[in-house]
């Protein structure tokens, strides 16, 4: 395979590590982690949640499933690349 698919999926691998690491840090949290014991858990928790959380959820979801892809695609380019000069 050539170079460039390489370095494609080392940017994508990039830019979803970073949008991940937004993305789960814009969750509100649950309480009885780290959250509540710096005064995060003081807040009401409402019984449903909102049309925005859900969407917020599959984002996450979405761009670690791209994630999770790069890794693989990656790995196989790697293993193919060794291969082929071995």
């Amino acid at each position: 395979m050539p170079i460039w698919f390489a370095y494609t999926l080392i940017v994508l691998l990039i830019i979803t590590s970073v949008l991940l690491t937004l993305l789960i840090l814009l969750h509100r949290g649950k309480g009885g982690g780290l959250s509540s014991m710096f005064g995060g858990g003081v807040s009401s928790s409402l019984a449903g949640s909102s049309v925005a959380e859900k969407n917020l959820d599959r984002y996450t979801v979405l761009v670690g499933i791209v994630w999770f892809a790069s890794i693989i695609g990656l790995g196989l380019w790697l293993k193919l690349a060794t291969a082929g000069t071995a």
